[in-house]
């Protein structure tokens, strides 16, 4: 798109916003400073890179199988730097456990250390990219149905251990990058069918939670995530989001959001207000449920516009952190990847940009048929030459550039994998 079209249509939409009351170059100022924790699981399937037999389950489930999907470090690390030149802003990589840099060696999961991902600290560090991390209970032999609140003291010790070594790992990344590292914390353990000890189970797992986070550390910051159910495990879920909630307020840790891991019917943004008066923090994961939690690639609809604005209006962007957690192996993993990011900032954007300041007074005057109007009309202000005009300054393909980009990126290296 030629630059002189994007700048004129820019300074138009400039001026339009003014008119209700919207500085746009703050906005953009603003919009560059959203860092999305980008999932490293996309460009791999969530595979990892360890060298134990990987049983899958628990919850986890790429569908699909188009080919060029990374194959070892060396190809997701190239896949991620393609990634970086198709979006603007300075952002975050979000690692499982499972992504360390192990060699050849055999290294259990009570066994990672940060020695297993200083590579992945160096080549960050090299990127200009801050480092979050996840512990990885599923897709393991002592995985089963339940791992932290397992009755079984072997196996619930076992993933208690690999918890706090994981919790060290995100210390040491939060050091070595002088900014906090986050790390998730999310277990698949439940019940297919029904269960008469739930109130034992949840126990056990405040039991294990305790023991976990007994250590207190300065460089990295603990986020525990719900869900309603995982594939297999449909009647019952240890952690579920009224347990977590609870946790979360009692011990005052950050609760994580995942889009897709409540019911379809419920408003994700409508619980951003009611955690942050009793939280310190909030994560976000940032997928597209259809159906169930199917983990679609991430797009600019009603659910995400509706997220980011009620964070913007929450005036909530430093207690807010932002990732995206989905993995869709049935289109280009890299395209993917840059939908889910674009649509992101996308919603970010809107939400910086909507006349909040009228749209208050309008509310504290009982104005309720003009808050009504302006927040329709609001829809339609040229929000999208604004963003042409982010990703112009951001020297980065404007509007449906990147398609092409990313179809010659198949074609020179991932069409290339076997």
């Amino acid at each position: 798109m030629k630059t002189e079209l994007v700048q004129k249509a820019y300074e138009i939409a400039k001026e339009r916003y003014q008119a209700v009351g919207v500085n746009v170059d703050d906005v953009l100022a603003k919009l560059q400073q959203i860092a999305i924790s980008i999932h490293c699981w996309q460009s791999d399937d969530v595979t990892g890179f360890e060298k134990l037999d990987n049983l899958g389950g628990g919850g986890i489930q790429a569908t699909g199988n188009y080919p060029g999907k990374a194959r070892n470090i060396n190809e997701l690390r190239q896949d991620i730097e393609k990634v970086l030149t198709l979006v603007g802003g300075k952002h975050r990589l979000n690692l499982h456990a499972i992504y360390g840099d192990f060699g050849d060696k055999v290294v259990d999961r009570n066994e990672i250390e940060p020695a297993h991902f200083q590579s992945w600290m160096d080549w960050a560090k090299e990127k200009g990219l801050k480092l979050d991390f996840n512990s990885t209970s599923f897709g393991h032999p002592k995985s089963g149905d339940l791992t932290l609140a397992n009755p079984d003291k072997a196996i619930r010790e076992f993933w208690i251990e690999h918890t706090k070594r994981s919790r060290a790992i995100s210390e040491a990344m939060g050091k070595f990058q002088n900014d906090p590292c986050i790390m998730n914390l999310w277990i698949h353990d439940g019940s297919k069918d029904l269960t008469v000890n739930r109130y034992k189970y949840r126990q056990i797992l405040e039991q294990s939670l305790d023991d976990i986070f007994a250590t207190d550390y300065k460089n990295m910051k603990d986020c525990i995530e719900a869900k309603l159910f995982g594939i297999a495990l449909e009647s019952y879920t240890v952690g579920s989001y009224d347990f977590y909630l609870g946790y979360g307020a009692k011990k005052q840790k950050m609760v994580t959001l995942d889009t897709g891991h409540f019911h379809l019917s419920e408003s994700i943004a409508d619980k951003i207000s009611a955690l942050l008066l009793f939280t310190p923090e909030i994560m976000l994961h940032v997928s597209r449920p259809i159906r169930w939690d199917s983990d679609h690639v991430t797009i600019l609809n009603d659910d995400i516009t509706d997220l980011a604005k009620e964070i913007v209006r929450a005036e909530a962007l430093q207690r807010v952190h932002i990732g995206l957690d989905y993995f869709d192996a049935s289109i280009n993993r890299m395209g993917a990847y840059v939908i889910g990011i674009r649509a992101t900032q996308k919603a970010f954007l809107q939400a910086l940009l909507e006349p909040i300041a009228t749209l208050r007074n309008y509310e504290a005057n009982g104005q309720y048929f003009e808050r009504l109007a302006l927040l329709e009309e609001a829809k339609s202000l040229p929000w999208n030459a604004v963003w042409d005009y982010f990703c112009l300054k951001n020297n980065i393909a404007v509007g449906e550039e990147y398609i092409t980009e990313i179809q010659q990126y198949e074609k020179d290296v991932t069409a290339k994998r076997k």
